[in-house]
């Protein structure tokens, strides 16, 4: 019967042998995916699509200066300690 000692080391090699394999995998799927943009001219957004960040809708309205601001991050100088419920766009 094979010990805990014997099977940590078993363990230990194949562990080894799992990461060698990827190693050698994934260079040669980057060299595959880099042969494959040069020869179709993919650019990086067709290989990788992105979204533009959308903007927030505007929550609150400075009735002074026609500021808005959407209630994210750091407040305005026109709202901070005041009661934001004054400022809310309807």
């Amino acid at each position: 019967m094979t010990t805990y000692k014997e099977l940590l080391a078993q363990k230990k090699a194949l562990d080894q042998q799992i990461a060698d394999a990827r190693k050698t995998a994934s260079k040669s799927a980057l060299a595959t995916v880099h042969e494959l943009i040069a020869e179709f001219g993919f650019t990086a957004q067709q290989v990788f699509p992105w979204k533009p960040a959308t903007k927030a809708a505007a929550k609150y309205r400075d009735p002074l200066s026609g500021a808005t601001w959407s209630g994210r991050g750091k407040p305005p100088k026109w709202i901070v300690g005041k009661d934001r419920a004054e400022f809310e766009i309807e």
